[in-house]
C-alpha cells in the first residue's frame, strides 16, 4: 500500500517521521518528527552531529551574549524613555538570530524545524511596536539563545575536549616519561590512566549522540511556532481539504447525476411517451407493442433506482445504520483477501467518526487487495482515551509510504496522502510501518467525539 502521489521527496501536510522510521501524518502529531526528506538528504547523522557540535559553538557563544546582553540591558533601561525600543530591536535580532539556528539545526542535524509565520506589520510606529513587545516567537527564541549557549559549551566540550583528554590520558604513561627523565616503572597509576581514557573515548560518541539529540529537541521546542500558531495552521489545512473533498464530491456527484440518471429518466420518460401515442383515442391499442414499451420502462425504472443507490451509498453506506459493529464484517466480506476482524467499541463514535472510520477501511483494504500482495490480512477497531484506532496489518511484500512510488510500479496511485488528508480533517492522523519484505501495519485514530 503505496502512495503514488507528489513529487519526488514530497511530504504530506501533518506528515512525520518518527525516530523508528515510521511516518505519521494528521493534526495533532504535526511537527514533531526527526526530519522531512529534504533536510535528512542535507545532513543528519553521526558527522552532523560531530559537526553542529564544533561549528556550532561560535554562533552559540554570540547569540547567548547577545540574549543575556539584551535582557541585562533591556532591564536597566526600562525605566528610561531608550527601554522599550531596545528591547524591540533586540526581540527583531533574537528572531532573526533564531532563523540562522533553525536553519543550521537541519542542515547538519537533519532536524526539520517548521518555520513560525512573518511578524505582521502594522502601520504606524507603535503598533509595530507593540506587536514586537507581544511576539511569542521572538520571545521564546530569546529564550533558545540563552539556554543553547551552555548546551553548546558541553557540546563543544565532548566533542573536542573530552577526545583530546582521552589522549592525554591513554599517552599518559608516555608524557610522564618524557617529562621525567631516568627510569621510572609501571605503575597502578599508568594502568588506571589508560583505561580511563580508553573507558572515556568509548563514552564520547554516546554524549555526542545525545547532546544532539537534545539540541534537536530544543529547537523543535522554542525555534519552531508556538502551539496555538500551529494548531491554527493545522485547522486550516484540515478545513481546506475538507472543503477541497466536499467540492469534489458534489462535482462528481452532480456529474453523475446529468450525465448517468438524468440520461436515464429521460429515456423512462420517452418510453412513456411512445406508450402514450399507442393509446391515443381512436386507435385500435397495440398490446405486443404496449407490453413491450411497459417492460422498457419498468427495465429503465430499475436501473434508475439502483443508479440512485449506488450515489446515496457514497454519501452516507446504509451498513453503518447498526454501527461500526454490523459494517465492518459486511465490509471485509467482499474483499478479495481473507480479513480477520475484531470490533471492540464500548459506546458509539459520532457519525462523522464512523463514516471517517468506513471510508479509510474500506480505501486500507482496496490497497491490501491490489498492491500488496497478501495472502491474509486483519483489521481491528478499538476505542481507549477518547480515541478510536483502526488497524489494517497484511503480511504482503512491503515498502508501503507516504511519499511517492515510481510510475507503473503496483504501489502507484493508492492515495494514502489523500487518506490521511481527510483524516486531518477530523482531527485523526494515520501511521504506516511498512518495512520492505512485509509485514505493513497501517494505523488510524480519531478522536471519539469532535
Amino acid at each position: 500500500m503505496t502512495d503514488g502521489t507528489g513529487g519526488a521527496g514530497a511530504r504530506p501536510r501533518g506528515a512525520r517521521t518518527g525516530e523508528d522510521g515510521v511516518v505519521e501524518t494528521g493534526t495533532g502529531k504535526t511537527g514533531t518528527g526527526d526530519a522531512v526528506a529534504g533536510a535528512a538528504g542535507r545532513g543528519g547523522g553521526a558527522a552532523g552531529e560531530w559537526v553542529f557540535a564544533v561549528v556550532g559553538l561560535p554562533l552559540a557563544l554570540l547569540g547567548g551574549v547577545y540574549a543575556l546582553a539584551v535582557l541585562y540591558a533591556g532591564a536597566l533601561l526600562s525605566l528610561t524613555v531608550l527601554g522599550l525600543p531596545f528591547v524591540v530591536a533586540g526581540l527583531l535580532g533574537a528572531r532573526g538570530l533564531g532563523t540562522a539556528h533553525r536553519r543550521l539545526v537541519g542542515r547538519l542535524l537533519g532536524a526539520y524545524v517548521e518555520g513560525p509565520e512573518p511578524l505582521p506589520r502594522p502601520r504606524g510606529v507603535l503598533a509595530r511596536g507593540r506587536t514586537v513587545l507581544a511576539d511569542p516567537v521572538a520571545w521564546r527564541a530569546l529564550l533558545y539563545l540563552v539556554l543553547r549557549l551552555p548546551l553548546g559549551v558541553v557540546g563543544f566540550a565532548a566533542a573536542v575536549v573530552l577526545p583530546l583528554g582521552c589522549g592525554w590520558l591513554v599517552g599518559f604513561p608516555l608524557w610522564v616519561r618524557l617529562l621525567q627523565p631516568g627510569p621510572r616503572p609501571a605503575g597502578l597509576l599508568d594502568a588506571g590512566a589508560v583505561l580511563l581514557g580508553l573507558l572515556l573515548l568509548v563514552c564520547v560518541p554516546g554524549a555526542v549522540r545525545m547532546l544532539g539529540r537534545a539540541n534537536r529537541w530544543l529547537a523543535r521546542l522554542l525555534l519552531g511556532p508556538a502551539r496555538v500558531q500551529r494548531r491554527v495552521r493545522e485547522l486550516e489545512g484540515a478545513r481546506a481539504s475538507l472543503l477541497a473533498e466536499s467540492t469534489e464530491r458534489l462535482r462528481r456527484l452532480e456529474r453523475d447525476l446529468h450525465d448517468g440518471t438524468q440520461a436515464r429518466l429521460v429515456a423512462l420518460a420517452i418510453t412513456l411517451s411512445l406508450a402514450e401515442d399507442a393509446l391515443a383515442p381512436g386507435a385500435a391499442p397495440d398490446l405486443g407493442r404496449l407490453r413491450t414499451l411497459v417492460d422498457r420502462a419498468r427495465g429503465q425504472t430499475d436501473e434508475t433506482i439502483g443508479e440512485l443507490r449506488r450515489l446515496t451509498r457514497g454519501i452516507h453506506p446504509a451498513a453503518l445504520d447498526g454501527g461500526l459493529h454490523e459494517a465492518l464484517p459486511g465490509l471485509t466480506a467482499t474483499s478479495p483477501v481473507p480479513v480477520a476482524v475484531r470490533v471492540d467499541l464500548p459506546e458509539r463514535p459520532d457519525p462523522a467518526i464512523e463514516r471517517a472510520v468506513y471510508f479509510c477501511a474500506a480505501e486500507l483494504l482496496t490497497n491490501v487487495a491490489r498492491h500488496s500482495g497478501a495472502a491474509a490480512a486483519a483489521l481491528t477497531v478499538t476505542a481507549a482515551d477518547g480515541r478510536v484506532r483502526l488497524v489494517v496489518r497484511d503480511d504482503g511484500r512491503g515498502g508501503a509510504a507516504l511519499g511517492t512510488a515510481p510510475a507503473g510500479s503496483p504501489a502507484a496511485g493508492t492515495g494514502l496522502s489523500g487518506l490521511a488528508e481527510r483524516l486531518a480533517a477530523v482531527d485523526g492522523f494515520l501511521r504506516v510501518d511498512s518495512p520492505p519484505g512485509g509485514p505493513t501495519v497501517v494505523t488510524a485514530e480519531l478522536p471519539v467525539r469532535l
